[in-house]
């Protein structure tokens, strides 16, 4: 009994006297964790961003691979920091919105981009696009009162993820139509009429605002992204590819040998089984699409993506199954073999509980009001959590937002360019 008391006794005179040596291992991950934070809040608040509204153009014989080669200009935007930009100045790679609203039918598409980047944005877009229109608009957010949901003003909305992993595609426009060299304008099933026609049909005081905020990504980065192993990952799953072999370490080779010298026999390597048809040759024609799927998704350009919508109006004008505009235009971008858009649970203003049921209408309360504060800032997670982020390629992005022409997208609710500008003659005076 003295010797364990005379242990604890030692234990807590040691404890006493350097207890001050173990407060650097306790507090250096709050530390890094604060310091992180100034800095990246320091750097938000320096910069400056601008909402751009997209005025379309009449005709847009290619709006799907030209818009493709848009996003792919937008891409450029990528500027990882470096580790001492990261640590000291806080800085990260800046995103930029694309919003397609309505408001009480009448719509508009707008993109919200850093100040500087206005020259790289409006250059990739008339590259493609000579017709189109870019002008500086007010925040139209602003235009309604910024405590909804109140007395006055109700909120329906969600954020929306990738039900599968990221490498698994969704349906992109070369599954709407077979693209060829004659094909007509009027012979495309094009995805954004549904949400067109749909948004036109908003009446007075309703709005639905659909948002994008993307964050361009390098594949080749790890920091970035892991969709490129994640995809060579799942295509080996699916065609049943043996794993590669490991490289021995230092140690077991040095057991091989002693083992040698030991035994004077040196190990006879096993001999691998091989089959005769190769494990590609026996997928399904579904399996063979999936893997041709993922392959090409992962081999262009893309962005880390945070998907919302929120539908807003009057109490009076209120009317529920509108948000289903919405809800339809995300399904139809899915498949059962490929991926599709589901919405987040926790962002949902829709709670079910049982033991807790007299919180739901207060959670639900907090849960609108988070949402609305986080699309009127174009809030994107700084450090991206698990189910709150996806990746989409620019041909993902092509096929959700492009510049439909009036054929196949009639509606008058659309701003379109009235009329083609030209240049001045070449001839007139200058004095």
């Amino acid at each position: 009994m003295q010797e364990v008391l005379f242990f604890f006794s030692l234990a807590w005179q040691f404890i006493s006297a350097w207890w001050w040596l173990f407060l650097p291992f306790l507090l250096i991950k709050p530390v890094i964790y604060l310091w992180l934070f100034w800095r990246i809040e320091t750097f938000a608040l320096q910069q400056r961003f601008i909402l751009l509204e997209i005025k379309m153009p009449e005709d847009a014989p290619r709006p799907f691979k030209a818009m493709e080669d848009v996003f792919a200009g937008f891409w450029q935007m990528h500027d990882p920091a470096n580790p001492r930009e990261k640590w000291l100045e806080g800085k990260y790679q800046l995103s930029l919105a694309l919003e397609m609203i309505s408001t009480e039918g009448d719509i508009h598409f707008y993109l919200r981009i850093p100040e500087g980047m206005q020259k790289l944005v409006e250059s990739a877009v008339w590259a493609h696009y000579p017709s189109a229109e870019l002008e500086l608009a007010k925040d139209y957010t602003k235009q309604i009162p910024q405590d909804i949901p109140n007395k006055e003003w109700e909120l329906w909305g969600t954020s929306y993820v990738l039900e599968r992993p990221s490498p698994y595609p969704i349906r992109t426009y070369t599954k709407f139509f077979e693209p060829t060299a004659t094909d007509k304008e009027e012979m495309r099933i094009d995805p954004m009429a549904l949400l067109v026609e749909g948004l036109s049909r908003l009446g007075k005081g309703e709005h639905l605002w659909i948002q994008f905020v993307l964050t361009p990504i390098l594949h080749t980065n790890p920091q970035e992204s892991r969709m490129v192993e994640e995809g060579r990952e799942i295509v080996a799953e699916i065609v049943k590819r043996p794993p590669a072999p490991k490289p021995k370490k230092l140690i077991e080779d040095i057991g091989t040998v002693s083992k040698t010298l030991a035994t004077g026999q040196a190990e006879t390597p096993k001999e691998e089984y091989r089959e005769i048809i190769p494990p590609e040759m026996r997928l399904t024609p579904g399996e063979r699409d999936i893997v041709s799927g993922i392959e090409e998704k992962i081999s262009k350009y893309s962005f880390r993506a945070h998907s919302r919508f929120i539908y807003i109006a009057k109490r009076e004008n209120y009317f529920g199954p509108s948000k289903a505009l919405a809800m339809s235009w995300f399904t139809q971008f899915g498949t059962a073999t490929y991926n599709n858009f589901r919405p987040l649970r926790p962002t949902l203003t829709k709670v079910y509980t049982i033991f807790t049921w007299f919180l739901d209408k207060r959670r639900v309360f907090v849960r609108k009001r988070r949402l609305f504060r986080n699309y009127t800032m174009r809030l994107s997670p700084y450090f991206p959590k698990p189910g709150g982020t996806f990746v989409l390629n620019i041909e993902e992005l092509a096929t959700i937002f492009h510049f439909p022409g009036r054929i196949t997208t009639a509606s008058s609710a659309v701003v379109r360019v009235g009329s083609k500008k030209g240049e001045a003659p070449s001839g007139l005076p200058t004095e």
